[in-house]
């Protein structure tokens, strides 16, 4: 039973040790050590090239190795076959702790303290409560609830949309095309955890911006994206930092990856940037998973977190 783990811009090293660390007698390959595709009956990958997949004609399970999907549903040669996600307790924790964070850093006002210690400014700034501060989720799975949670603790008001209607206790929820324009009006920092799907790309523009609640105490609308790059327009964002219809922003993912030097992001005003690490994966807690996955397919039990090829995600 054969493992190919292709990851771009990725070294598999660290995958194959931890994966050979937990079932030594597994046979686990990078793509380029791979001498019979057809040998090949799991795929562990990240932004594989369109139709490798596709080669692998006894290939059983692909596994992506991200919280994301987009990069495999937009191969046009993706075979049919189980789409595995990643959903582990520690990349979970790890993107709650970037999205309080981010939260954190623009409710309590720390760019502008940071300006101020540059220039070495003592000054006091008016701090708001929490429970003045309303906070909206976009995407309640599993990421944007452990947020939610983790944000319900510090008091902020919360909100949530979604594509299908769902319910939380202490989370106002709004789904669908109808529930999104009263949902932003009532959002002074927006946190995005959505997928990327041919009905959210560039959901983050300029009338987005402009729906977003006016009247907060944080002297506009704060805007936190660590779903997709491809959610964002990027012109957009720049624009509406520069003329401060956004107040702040902070983003961990990119429409270009890395982000181009010529990037006009580099330079807006009150705009943290993070090189897309807000959940950066574990190989060894991730390694664990994928074996425990393989492991219970094998003894003919269901796999667990599988994506829905008709939404995407």
């Amino acid at each position: 039973m054969t493992i190919v783990v292709a990851t771009a811009g990725w070294s598999p090293t660290e995958w194959i040790d931890g994966l050979h660390a937990i079932d030594p007698a597994r046979d686990v390959v990078a793509p380029e050590a791979m001498t019979d595709p057809a040998a090949v009956d799991y795929a562990l990958v990240w932004k594989p090239e369109p139709g490798y997949l596709a080669g692998l004609p006894n290939l059983k399970v692909i596994f992506s190795l991200g919280a994301g999907v987009d990069h495999l549903t937009s191969d046009p040669a993706l075979p049919d076959l189980p789409v595995v996600r990643i959903v582990d307790p520690d990349l979970t924790r790890r993107m709650t702790e970037w999205v309080v964070l981010q939260v954190l850093l623009h409710h309590r006002q720390q760019r502008a303290y940071d300006a101020q210690q540059q220039a070495k400014t003592w000054k006091s700034l008016r701090q708001w409560s929490a429970a003045e501060v309303r906070v909206g989720i976009m995407g309640l799975g599993v990421l944007g609830l452990d947020a939610a949670r983790a944000l319900a603790s510090f008091g902020f008001p919360l909100a949530a949309w979604s594509r299908s209607p769902k319910t939380e206790p202490g989370i106002d929820c709004y789904s669908g095309e109808a529930g999104l324009a009263p949902f932003l009006a009532r959002t002074d920092i927006l946190v995005v955890l959505l997928p990327l799907t041919d009905d959210t790309r560039g959901i983050l523009d300029a009338r987005l911006v402009d729906g977003l609640a006016k009247d907060g105490p944080l002297g506009g609308p704060v805007i936190v994206n660590a779903g997709r790059g491809g959610l964002q327009v990027e012109d957009d964002l720049v624009a509406a930092l520069n003329d401060g219809r956004l107040a702040g922003a902070s983003l961990d993912v990119f429409v270009t990856e890395p982000l181009p030097a010529t990037s006009p992001l580099w330079h807006a005003p009150n705009l943290t940037l993070t090189p897309h690490v807000a959940a950066e994966s574990d190989p060894r807690a991730l390694c664990r998973y994928v074996l425990g996955q393989i492991q219970a397919f094998e003894r003919g039990e269901p796999l667990q977190n599988l994506v829905d090829r008709t939404r995407g995600y």
